[in-house]
């Protein structure tokens, strides 16, 4: 068999039974160390020792977002907090947040991925790369400059700037490769076409939006204002990170990484494989993971997969990014929000819940932000317009640090049932 860091040269056998062995391990290594795996097991009636090919993964129950909070914080660790040296949050679906952990090899292992995706994208020693990406999405730039330097690429940090401030940095700073969000590439875009800059002033030839779906049309707007080539890359804001499925120059779907992950495309209402090439729910298994193992992860994004190889020769298999979801999530700028945190996080700053609340994802220009509609109430309701502004203030301060996304709160006089 060859070396498993070849896997694009491995036959279908060969990756099918890397997979295995590797799936083996973390069933094995969940069972004994997580006392959640081992209970769901023994409720579906699964032994992990008969896993016996790939497709016995469908006799394993699902994971879902509710678990990651409701075993907060370390429950769901499969390693000791000894061996934990870098340890993420994110909202999760409750007042308690996501919590991941990860070991020295965890992170090892990520710095390959990140590596693997960028050099798909063409990065090379030569390039200077620059990350900006939204305040939630932070732990994300610490794995892209990571994986950045493995290649030997000079890295910018991710750091909050204004528009005229990023702009600065790339023309100066000399910037081939952005890593960003499909929003924030989209505003840099527009600024750039209503300021009519010059763009031959910038060496920016390569995009890499991470964190949510961009529509055909604005990502052939971001190519023609900037003169750069968009990649496109797949990853989740709880865990693991970024770069789960990445954009090869076929530019024709995303490259799993199937060698740290076991994708399905399940039914999002009965949970059984969707047939090959149907869109479905993408559910994930992590395989080398330590820290964190995820089993069957019901990830709510829509994807289906290819049924035919790539022309870029890579054998990773490909799935196609489909827009909405399958759940209740809201994805702003590549975190995800779930409406129940919403409502927990009000209720608690105001003291309580005016009804009806209304709350959906709005843009303003290119900007995403959680948009809350509040209903006056005598709940709420001050004769003091002061008391009433500084109310506001403070819930949406409270919902940005605890969602990790813009909000507007608006008040609203008349709002139907």
């Amino acid at each position: 068999m060859k070396n498993a860091n070849d896997i694009d040269l491995m036959t279908v056998d060969e990756k099918n039974q890397l997979q295995l062995e590797r799936l083996q391990s973390t069933i094995n290594r969940a069972f004994r160390h997580v006392a959640f795996h081992q209970q769901r097991f023994d409720e579906a009636g699964v032994d992990p020792t008969k896993i016996q090919s790939i497709q016995d993964i469908a006799l394993l129950p699902f994971m879902q977002r509710k678990h990651l909070s409701e075993h907060y914080p370390y429950e769901l660790f499969a390693v000791p907090l000894r061996d934990i040296v870098r340890i993420h949050t994110a909202p999760g679906t409750t007042n308690n947040p996501t919590v991941s952990g990860y070991t020295p090899q965890d992170l090892h292992t990520w710095q390959q991925i990140l590596s693997r995706a960028l050099k798909a994208a063409g990065v090379t020693p030569h390039d200077i790369l620059q990350i900006t990406l939204t305040p939630g999405l932070a732990n994300w730039g610490r794995d892209y400059k990571s994986g950045a330097e493995l290649i030997e690429a000079s890295v910018i940090p991710n750091i909050p700037l204004s528009i005229e401030k990023k702009l600065m940095v790339l023309r100066d700073y000399k910037t081939s490769v952005l890593v960003t969000t499909p929003a924030l590439a989209m505003e840099l875009a527009a600024y750039i076409k209503e300021q009519r800059i010059n763009t031959n002033a910038l060496e920016l030839a390569t995009l890499i939006l991470a964190g949510d779906l961009i529509p055909p049309e604005n990502r052939r707007f971001i190519e023609e204002t900037l003169h750069a080539t968009v990649w496109l890359h797949y990853g989740l804001s709880e865990v693991p990170g970024p770069a789960i499925a990445f954009e090869c120059p076929a530019h024709e779907g995303l490259h799993v990484n199937e060698d740290h992950f076991l994708a399905e495309i399940v039914d999002p209402d009965t949970g059984a494989p969707m047939p090959e090439g149907q869109a479905g729910e993408l559910v994930l298994t992590t395989l080398t993971t330590r820290a964190f193992p995820l089993i069957r992860f019901r990830t709510g994004d829509k994807a289906s997969f290819y049924n035919e190889g790539c022309t870029c020769g890579r054998s990773l298999r490909r799935i196609k990014w489909h827009p909405g979801r399958t759940d209740e999530i809201m994805n702003i700028d590549g975190v995800n929000v779930h409406g129940q945190l919403v409502l927990a996080n009000l209720e608690k700053t105001m003291g309580s819940m005016p009804s009806p609340v209304r709350f959906f994802v709005q843009q303003a220009k290119e900007k995403k932000h959680l948009e809350i509609w509040v209903p006056v109430s005598g709940e709420i309701f001050s004769d003091e317009i002061k008391e009433l502004e500084k109310l506001i203030h403070h819930a949406e301060n409270r919902l940005r640090e605890n969602l990790g996304v813009p909000v507007d709160i608006r008040l609203k006089e008349k709002m139907d049932g």
